[in-house]
């Protein structure tokens, strides 16, 4: 498309209050439903910021006014420059370490937390890790991929009074598996370090491989492990293959995106996928973690991982490992 043209095409579309994402993305599905309440809520939130119809930037940033890829992937609109919203262009906007900007401005409770979930912390894999090598901190469940602790005022913390309630009682008889604060894993030990201390190789076999699942990262870019970040690990969906699905014809078909651009939550919340919907996380979302070590994904779908040849299709040919 000419340049002028799309210049000319932009300004109609600011003129108007539409998308003017669309004129690039044009057939990306929305991000749910536009009769959602979630969907609406972006969009009167765009209106507010001063660019009508241009809900895209209400997660993602960037400037619609912009014709260049580069121009309106960057920065963000004046409005969230001083108000809740995008600081910056976001690729992905469920991450971690920026979707206090993105999904925090509803989900403040959520986000607030996330830190704190055994799927950030992976205290847990770790602490059996550390266990096996000789258990050093004993019992203790206090080491995970980052330093954080809980809030001091236990009224922030999310969940019901009879849940609250449930979770004291266990910190009172299981007082080494719920810790007030974490430590952060420590450095990787040298090859001196370990030839010294066999055991402090534990922290090398953690992070190569132990702790690529949690959801600070975007996991392992190989057949079966593509999914999101932060909040898009579980509500964004991916394939086995990672390769974009959808209608958006400016996408790479290369591996490493979502498989089509919506949100996938609760049963209500419908996806639809070629002439295929559905609703809910679907379980191969979860193993795309929770694979290896205790296999509860794998297991779930009825699958077996083994080192040997994969199983068989209805043909006799072997089916690619994932």
């Amino acid at each position: 498309m000419p340049y002028v043209t799309l210049i000319i095409l932009l300004f109609v579309a600011v003129l108007h209050g539409k998308n003017s994402c669309l004129e690039c993305h044009e057939g990306i599905e929305p991000i749910r439903a536009n009769s959602s309440e979630m969907m609406k809520q972006i969009k009167a939130l765009a209106l507010k910021a001063g660019h009508e119809g241009n809900d895209c930037i209400v997660c993602h940033g960037g400037n619609p006014q912009e014709a260049a890829k580069e121009a309106a992937h960057s920065g963000t609109v004046a409005y969230f420059q001083t108000h809740e919203g995008p600081k910056e262009f976001y690729p992905a906007p469920g991450s971690s370490w920026i979707n206090h900007n993105t999904c925090g401005m509803c989900h403040k409770e959520q986000v607030a937390v996330q830190m704190n979930s055994l799927m950030m912390s992976e205290q847990g894999k770790i602490q059996g890790a550390l266990w096996g090598f000789g258990a050093k901190e004993g019992y203790n469940h206090n080491v995970g991929n980052y330093a954080t602790k809980n809030p001091d005022d236990p009224h922030r913390r999310l969940g019901t009074k009879q849940y609250q309630a449930y979770m004291k009682q266990l910190t009172r008889m299981e007082p080494q598996a719920f810790p007030h604060e974490m430590t952060p894993l420590p450095p990787a030990p040298t090859a001196e370090a370990i030839e010294k201390d066999p055991s402090l190789a534990v922290y090398t076999y953690l992070r190569q491989e132990c702790l690529r699942c949690h959801t600070g990262s975007k996991g392992r870019k190989k057949r079966g492990d593509y999914r999101g970040i932060g909040c898009a690990s579980c509500h964004v969906p991916y394939s086995n293959e990672g390769i974009y699905e959808g209608g958006d014809q400016s996408i790479s078909k290369e591996p490493g995106h979502m498989l089509v651009h919506a949100i996938q939550s609760s049963r209500k919340v419908k996806v639809k996928v070629h002439d295929t919907e559905y609703s809910g996380v679907p379980v191969e979302t979860c193993s795309t973690c929770h694979n290896r070590g205790k296999r509860i994904g794998v297991s779930y779908q009825g699958l077996m991982e083994t080192e040997y040849s994969a199983t068989f299709d209805a043909e006799g040919h072997e089916k690619d490992i994932l």
